[in-house]
């Protein structure tokens, strides 16, 4: 079974900035709501994923993702998304042994920055860096599929 293990971070500040690697521009919908999982189609850097992710709340979520052609995912965000699609920018940070990935997100989202490290264990020892805050990974209101019908500029 695919499993992702991440924990998000609210990021407190812009210190993390001056340590980009690189960035890329996110888009992406929802094609199901509720159930066991989400389904999402998902355009970054000219290509595209289709990406089921079970629907449990916590730092392990069962993953599953899939590469699309770039023309059908275009078409499935035009024709099939429930809720507002998701747009945002990636930025690639290093700190400790890590790559941490923080999304500044866009349009109805903005203002909201998280920052998430993708881990290979649950108990994984990792450095926070000193721009991150207060962790999210519990919290349903920061994951993106709640933000596609419930966006930040609301709460």
């Amino acid at each position: 079974m695919a499993q992702e293990i991440e924990r998000k971070f609210l990021v407190s500040d812009e210190r993390w900035r001056a340590s980009v690697e690189s960035s890329c521009r996110y888009r992406q919908g929802y094609l199901t709501e509720g159930g066991a999982c989400s389904i999402r189609v998902r355009i970054a850097g000219g290509k595209a994923n289709l990406n089921i992710k079970g629907a449990t709340l916590g730092v392990v979520r069962t993953e599953y993702e899939y590469p699309l052609p770039l023309k059908d995912a275009e078409e499935m965000l035009d024709r099939f998304t429930l809720g507002a699609q998701i747009e945002k920018t990636r930025y690639f940070v290093r700190h400790g042994n890590h790559l941490w990935e923080i999304d500044v997100f866009e349009g109805a989202n903005a203002g909201l920055v998280i920052a998430e490290i993708e881990l290979d264990v649950v108990d994984e020892a990792f450095s926070l860096p000193p721009w991150a805050g207060r962790e999210v990974s519990d919290d349903k209101r920061y994951y993106n599929v709640y933000l596609a019908h419930h966006p930040y500029s609301q709460w």
